[in-house]
């Protein structure tokens, strides 16, 4: 067998027992009886072990130095292969085995323990794991090698490889910069929706079959996917023929439920137009979180929150509704669906305040893993700068600091791929109208397969095989650029709300 084919059946072996590790966290999050939780972090944790061992072995070492020898001679998705196979071996072997195990059992644990403490609004009872959690975290970076400039950057290089601190911290500065006073406007202006029929009672039931129909009428593939309900909404590819996507109903605003399917969504539709030759290697996944997030945010704001899409499906919503919506007019109606407001939650935030929630959590992560705020002081703290951005406090943790999962499984440096996502997503999104200046009608017109093939020929099918700096240049003749998006916001909803 030659070396090319056993490093291959190594890194398929792994992909393999990363799929069921999908499953199994799946699983966890749609429904799994709570009783087996213990079990199951066991489970996860002996799984992730096997995952690791294999990362790390001295067969991966052996076969990565020959191979790397010969890097001329062999296939290109192989190649980049290695390199992917490299840098993880490279981290990896610098934790020992051990520790590695009993992180991935705590990661486990905190999720379970983090439901119980948001639905009590009990921050003190999921302290305790979040300090053992960043202190693993603090160890890890000194175990990998501090990123140049900030510990944060080491972190920052599991989801957005090649962005810093440095970089982050101008966007987000001209993000903040711009939308809070616009978002003061938007709030003081004397021109506001009517709400009344949106935060009409509409049935669970019928907003299933609302976001089955949307799902259908984006692209989704469900001979390749499923959706489900959740308590924290999120998609998880398993491989290109098996992507999962959930949602949360809100049965007094329909939006959470409805948005929230667009935005996984997205998500869904990466995953499933990654090429097949990938699957079984470790560039079967999306390039980074930002890019990921790119997609589900250029679905969920640039498709979902137009016009033209509800000069399309006003009709289909009205057919799944209770009757709130039949004499609403659509501007009406596309108005209160756009609504501006500081809210509390992230994920129930409309796409002008969006940002705002991202460079919060952001600037706490970085505080966070630098040591200039304790653990202790993060709900203080938390609610402090909710009142500074968006005019708006908690009243309790579960609304506030405990509100979002990502910090209960460890995930410190993910938060800024929502936000520069969103950039991303204004990016593309100019890039394509470019080439195809018919962007609204083709939406009006439910023809979505142009921007599907657009994407899919620009991003999506290189999966882990082609980096994010070289897609936004291939296909914006840029780097990281906030002005599109801020220029859109600031367009839209100057006219929306007659400022």
């Amino acid at each position: 067998m030659s070396t090319e084919k056993k490093y291959l059946d190594l890194v398929q072996k792994q992909n393999h027992y990363n799929q069921a590790l999908s499953l199994l966290a799946w699983d966890a999050r749609t429904g799994a009886p709570k009783k087996g939780a213990g079990q199951r972090s066991e489970v996860i944790g002996t799984l992730s072990s096997e995952v690791f061992a294999l990362s790390t072995s001295n067969e991966m070492e052996s076969l990565l130095t020959e191979l790397e020898a010969s890097e001329d001679t062999i296939a290109d998705i192989t190649a980049k292969s290695i390199k992917e196979s490299r840098k993880e071996y490279d981290r990896n072997t610098k934790i020992p085995a051990a520790e590695f195990k009993e992180y991935v059992t705590l990661q486990s644990q905190t999720e379970t323990l983090w439901e119980e403490a948001k639905d009590k609004s009990d921050f003190e009872m999921f302290r305790p794991n979040l300090e053992k959690l960043i202190d693993f975290k603090k160890r890890f970076i000194g175990y990998y090698g501090e990123e140049t400039g900030h510990a944060y950057n080491t972190l920052l290089d599991d989801y957005e490889p090649g962005v810093f601190v440095d970089t982050i911290d101008e966007v987000f500065s001209d993000l903040r910069k711009n939308l809070v006073p616009l978002v003061q406007a938007v709030t003081e202006s004397a021109h506001q929706p009517k709400m009344d029929s949106l935060l009409t009672h509409f049935p669970k039931e019928n907003q299933q079959a609302l976001s089955l129909d949307i799902l259908k009428e984006i692209g989704f593939d469900f001979s390749a996917g499923r959706m489900d309900e959740t308590v924290h909404p999120f998609a998880i590819g398993i491989n290109p023929y098996d992507v999962r996507v959930t949602t949360k109903y809100n049965e007094s605003d329909f939006r959470v439920s409805l948005f929230g399917t667009i935005h996984e969504g997205g998500h869904a539709l990466y995953e499933q137009n990654i090429s097949p030759d990938l699957i079984g290697t470790p560039l079967s996944s999306g390039t980074s979180m930002g890019i990921h997030e790119s997609q589900s945010l250029f679905w969920e704001k640039f498709v979902g929150q137009n016009f033209a899409f509800w000069e399309r499906n006003y009709p289909l919503l009205k057919k799944h509704a209770n009757g709130q919506f039949d004499n609403v007019s659509l501007e009406d109606f596309y108005f209160a669906v756009n609504q501006a407001k500081p809210s509390l939650i992230r994920i129930e935030a409309d796409e002008l305040t969006y940002c705002l929630h991202i460079i919060l959590r952001y600037e706490l992560e970085k505080a966070l893993i630098e040591g200039s705020l304790a653990v202790k002081d993060l709900p203080h703290v938390w609610n402090e700068k909710m009142q500074e951005y968006l005019g708006v406090k908690p009243a309790n943790d579960g609304e506030g600091v405990l509100q979002d999962v990502h910090w209960s499984f460890g995930a410190f440096g993910y938060f800024p791929s929502y936000a520069l996502g969103y950039i991303y997503a204004a990016q593309l999104k100019e890039a394509f109208t470019k080439s195809n200046p018919g962007f609204d009608q083709l939406i009006q017109q439910g023809d979505y397969a142009p921007i599907r093939s657009w994407m899919t020929e620009n991003v999506h099918q290189f999966g882990r095989g082609k980096k994010q700096a070289d897609i936004l240049k291939d296909t914006t003749g840029s780097g990281i650029d906030a002005k599109p998006l801020i220029q859109y916001l600031q367009s839209k909803y100057t006219k929306l709300y007659k400022l």
